[in-house]
């Protein structure tokens, strides 16, 4: 058979066109189906609790990771609505999400849902929210880890007896088990009193804590350390402590951390001077990861723990901290958890 130069030439361009196209199909290979074609992919989030700044900066964190993973995410927001959060997930199962991330709630309204999803074939992860169920892997922040480090700064501070006012709402997974520790250190230190807790989850939460906190400490001028272990709390409990005059007999302790939050714990005199905290962002960018591991048929494990990083009101100011940039750049154990990250794995590119 005679072969044209002008069959040769087709040839020749047909094989140098299958040559450049060999980077990207090794590339597609790297990564386990279904991120071969992670276009086809969908993930919902659906959100109990979005108030604050902490929420807002996990949000970015899951929009981020999954802008590197290259899939489509929907975000189904209740606003602190039990009953709609539960049909939200409904909702994604009837849309035909590959994968959900339930974003706290209360663990009787979605208990149910969370398996109705299961059940529909959908890979689910739970982000501090206890769903009671061994295929779900539970997202979390090392609760009583932050609640540790923030009581045994406490104890530096204040010593091992104190009269302590105390924020909690019972029923949010995170709070349970920051309650946990809260009363074992009660039990090790009997030295604490507590001789007020309150607190309440209504919008805008610091300054319904806040109407709660001003009536508290004008019934107990003696109290000595407020333990706040949620940052909008915290807030809260500035606010009546600072209008009651009471920043100098006063120390505030809390869980979380936020731009906003850096600059109230720097104000000249504050009366909050530690928190405990993960990176909201690495938090929600975790929570992602984990459930795209699920999707490629791996294991992220029964419980996935951002470990947390105790910041003090001394080392924001030592440091000259302003914002959350500066807090990952002056803090690197803050700014990314090596936690679910297989090899195949894209991560956002860090600013």
């Amino acid at each position: 058979m005679e072969i044209s130069r002008r069959l040769l030439g087709k040839m020749a361009a047909a094989l140098a066109g299958a040559t450049m196209l060999l980077p990207a199909a090794a590339g597609a290979q790297d990564k386990p189906a279904p991120f071969d074609n992670p276009g086809d992919v969908e993930i919902a989030l659906v959100r109990y609790l979005s108030t604050g700044d902490f929420f807002q900066a996990y949000l970015s964190g899951v929009e981020k990771q999954a802008e590197a993973l290259g899939v489509n995410l929907r975000v189904l927001d209740s606003r602190q609505d039990a009953a709609l959060q539960a049909d939200m997930v409904d909702q994604a199962i009837a849309l035909g999400v590959d994968g959900i991330i339930i974003q706290h709630g209360l663990t009787e309204s979605m208990k149910e849902a969370a398996q109705r999803a299961v059940d529909a074939g959908i890979k689910v992860v739970a982000f501090d929210v206890n769903v009671e169920n061994d295929a779900i892997p539970q997202i979390e922040q090392s609760d009583r880890d932050l609640a540790r480090l923030a009581l045994e700064q406490a104890i530096a501070d204040n010593g091992e007896a104190w009269k302590a006012g105390y924020v909690y709402v019972a029923g949010i997974a995170p709070l349970d088990r920051r309650d946990e520790t809260w009363r074992e250190f009660k039990e090790k230190y009997s030295g604490i009193e507590e001789v007020a807790q309150f607190g309440t989850l209504d919008n805008p939460i610091a300054n319904s804590v806040a109407n709660q906190a001003r009536s508290v400490v004008t019934a107990n001028p003696d109290i000595q350390v407020m333990f706040a272990p949620y940052d909008e709390f915290a807030k809260g409990v500035k606010i009546a402590v600072d209008e009651a005059g009471l920043s100098d007999s006063i120390k505030i302790y809390s869980a979380d951390v936020s731009t906003a939050d850096i600059s109230a714990m720097r104000e000249p005199g504050s009366a909050w001077v530690a928190t405990a905290a993960t990176n909201p962002a690495v938090v929600g960018e975790v929570s992602v990861r984990a459930l795209a591991m699920l999707l490629a048929g791996e294991e992220p494990g029964k419980s996935v723990i951002v470990p947390p990083t105790l910041i003090t009101q001394q080392a924001l100011n030592d440091g000259d901290i302003k914002n959350m940039d500066d807090l990952s750049a002056k803090m690197p154990q803050f700014a990314h958890a090596d936690v679910a990250v297989p090899d195949w794995m894209p991560l956002p590119a860090r600013d």
